[in-house]
């Protein structure tokens, strides 16, 4: 047990319980300093990961990508059965 000098009001170590309360804040700050960090690193990470992309897809505007699908024709209808 505590001797009654270390003690104050209420038999609660008040020195202590200021340092533990300003350890996690300290430690509180660093971690949303981190978080906050990492949202702002990834974000411009992945701005010039668009931007790289959009670039390479507008590169050429005249030539249009063939549809991967192939649509057979017999006798005026397609394969859906629909007229043409």
């Amino acid at each position: 047990m505590l001797s009654r000098d270390k003690r104050s009001l209420h038999g609660f170590d008040w020195p202590a319980i200021v340092k533990t309360l300003s350890v996690e804040i300290v430690v509180l700050l660093a971690l949303a300093g981190a978080f906050v960090g990492y949202l702002d690193w990834s974000s411009k990470v992945n701005v010039r990961e668009f931007m790289a992309a959009s670039k390479s897809v507008v590169a050429d505007p005249g030539d249009r990508p063939r549809s991967p699908i192939s649509v057979q024709v017999i006798r005026g209808r397609t394969r859906s059965g629909l007229e043409i």
